[in-house]
């Protein structure tokens, strides 16, 4: 394995603060957008959506976890791509990861200047993109207790929603009953956009240099994250879907304001917002700490300047790599409606996880220990290609670019 002595991060989480980085993550504002796309793409049966996109989220989480114990480093599968399968598979998935999740990022900022003041929402997304990142250099620690203060308040919000809705007189279990309009196709898409929200949990691994005992605390962090965030969207999403219907959460701009409305509680429906504005806070700050980590260790590989593998000698923190981040967020934030690059942002991660599944599967021979990273592997690639296809035709020339570069960046080597 690469070690890097004298540029090492200092290891403070443990295994609270790490699960409480990843529901900072999945728990976000994913749950707030998502299921209205979902239930257009596959009615009430986005539930078999998104159980589907929890099992692969299961698999891939399992492979991670495995593979962050052994290889305790920042870089997440950019890492274990490079130590397991070569060079190429490790950059791709880094770039898989840092160009989605950058966009994602953008996305994120943008969600809260919607939600706080849409007439301002790219000096909001701004200013929330500035302000999160100046809390990422002051250290990690800053960063969990200000997420933990974040996971709070959304799961509060959401518990509501579902106590609301589900004692209403509105609610109705016969509209939980599976329909599904476009048959597998339309479930298979829903999970494809359900799992954009289920994909926090590789903070934590990404966050590996930052982590006491690695090897017992990932392997429990990323499980009990997964597992808290499941049940919380699988309970919201029925809770919504039995007073909206699928046809009511497709049609919604803002599915669990509406919701509370329909319930008989519209005082409910501001809170809500904020809660989504918070929601979104969260994910973007969890965000740009995995991009960062990952774009520390390419750039420690050279495979971007390397410049940005400075450590701050205080902080601890990849300060370089966080400000270069939240810089391109930024204008990303203040120039474009990024909205649409949640399918491209799906495409990215699937392909980063297909790799950490490919990487898991080196681990251990024998058919029992490979049947994970090989159900993961298999749904990571169905999944990627039954998003929408212009989500998939963007998503495979950025990659593309990505790949003709590391082959510029080889040739010249070479010579």
């Amino acid at each position: 394995m690469t070690t890097h002595s004298g540029s090492g991060l200092r290891r403070t989480l443990g295994v609270g603060d790490a699960v409480v980085i990843g529901l900072g993550s999945m728990v976000g504002a994913g749950i707030f957008a998502a299921l209205a796309p979902a239930a257009r793409a596959a009615g009430s049966g986005l539930l078999l959506g998104l159980a589907v996109a929890a099992v692969v989220a299961y698999c891939n989480a399992t492979s991670s976890a495995r593979l962050a114990a052994l290889y305790p480093a920042s870089g997440g599968t950019y890492v274990y791509g490079r130590e397991r399968l070569g060079e190429f598979w490790g950059y791709l998935a880094g770039w898989a990861f840092v160009v989605g999740k950058t966009a994602s990022c953008a996305a994120m900022a943008l969600t809260v200047g919607a939600y706080v003041w849409p007439g301002q929402a790219h000096a909001v997304a701004v200013a929330a993109v500035v302000a999160l990142t100046a809390v990422n250099y002051g250290g990690l620690q800053k960063s969990a207790w200000l997420t933990r203060a974040i996971v709070a308040v959304v799961l509060a919000v959401l518990a509501s929603v579902v106590v609301v809705s589900l004692t209403s007189g509105e609610a109705d279990a016969g509209r939980l009953g599976i329909e599904v309009p476009d048959g597998a196709g339309g479930v298979l898409q829903a999970a494809g956009l359900l799992f954009f929200a289920f994909a926090g949990y590789a903070r934590i691994a990404t966050l590996g240099e930052e982590v006491r005992d690695p090897a017992r605390t990932i392997p429990r962090a990323i499980p009990l994250a997964l597992g808290i965030a499941l049940a919380v969207y699988a309970a919201v999403a029925v809770a919504v879907l039995s007073v909206l219907g699928a046809k009511g959460l497709g049609e919604a701009t803002a599915p669990l304001a509406d919701a509370v409305r329909a319930a008989g509680v519209p005082g409910l429906a501001p809170v809500v917002r904020v809660g989504a504005a918070v929601a979104a806070l969260g994910s973007l700050l969890a965000l740009i700490l995995g991009v960062s980590r990952t774009t520390l260790a390419m750039a420690r590989d050279r495979h971007l300047p390397g410049g940005l593998a400075a450590v701050h000698p205080r902080f601890q923190v990849p300060h370089r790599a966080e400000l270069a981040v939240g810089a391109v967020v930024a204008v990303l934030a203040a120039t474009l409606d990024v909205r649409g690059a949640i399918g491209f942002s799906s495409f990215g991660v699937l392909t980063y996880y297909a790799v950490a599944n490919a990487s898991a599967w080196t681990l251990r021979p024998g058919p029992a220990a490979r049947v994970v990273p090989a159900v993961g592997l298999a749904g990571c690639v169905v999944l990627a290609f039954s998003l929408p296809g212009l989500s998939v035709a963007v998503g495979a020339g950025v990659l593309l670019v990505g790949v003709l570069a590391y082959g510029v960046r080889r040739s010249r080597a070479a010579r």
